[in-house]
């Protein structure tokens, strides 16, 4: 049994299976806090922590999960290939749409972290939490902080912007495509991706325009912003 554990395959076999259990579940009962990221974690957490399973030796397969995140992040090209004639005709708005939501979401996080007093590997650990998980892993080691740390946050922050994401929307009475798309790219990356890709097609293509911008926009004005703060 030991011996099984101890190979990758453990960790790519354990978190497949969990997933596909975790989306059957999540369907059943579709309450969107139980989506099957959350679900995934949460059950893997329990599986480690109950059977006393070193989280290194889950990693010698969870790595390799994590290796693929990045080709997966590109892959949200394709919605933007079938809707480039919307970005071109409106890419002014798009870009400035996401640069004013970046440029918000750091300050905020700032003026935050001061007003509560955290400390500033909390503080950076924050910042990236609006990029998908690849480029808040860079952000992360390039401000010298915990990485772990910042996935959750961005996981967080993701899950969020799914569930009501589209009720804050409705609230304020944005009806326009590619508003709704910008707005979920840039707050909640891939998880918002997936709600605006559930709104339709041109929120779908808008929003992971959106995950690339934002997440180039905060790699460029982050080192600038600490060295003024």
């Amino acid at each position: 049994m030991n011996r099984a554990i101890d190979t990758p395959l453990f960790g790519v076999t354990i978190s497949i299976i969990i997933y596909f259990i975790s989306v059957f579940i999540s369907k059943r009962l579709r309450m969107p806090l139980l989506n099957p990221l959350l679900l995934s974690i949460a059950a893997i957490i329990f599986m480690l922590k109950t059977f006393d399973i070193d989280l290194e030796t889950y990693n010698l397969g969870g790595n390799i999960i994590t290796f693929f995140l990045a080709p997966a992040t590109i892959s949200l090209a394709v919605p933007l290939y079938k809707q480039w004639d919307v970005f071109k005709k409106n890419y002014l708005i798009i870009i400035s749409g996401v640069l004013v939501g970046v440029m918000t979401g750091v300050f905020t996080t700032i003026i935050l972290s001061k007003l509560f007093n955290f400390d500033k590997l909390l503080m950076t650990a924050l910042i990236p939490k609006n990029t998908t998980t690849p480029i808040a892993i860079e952000i992360a080691n390039m401000l010298g902080t915990n990485a772990s740390l910042t996935v959750t946050f961005v996981i967080l922050s993701g899950t969020f912007g799914y569930v009501i994401g589209e009720y804050i929307l409705n609230i304020f009475r944005i009806n326009n495509k590619i508003a709704k798309g910008i707005a979920l790219g840039t707050a909640s990356h891939v998880m918002g991706t997936t709600k605006a890709m559930e709104l339709g097609d041109v929120e779908g293509a808008m929003s992971s325009i959106a995950i690339t911008l934002s997440g180039i926009i905060t790699i460029a004005i982050v080192p600038f912003i600490f060295k003024l703060i």
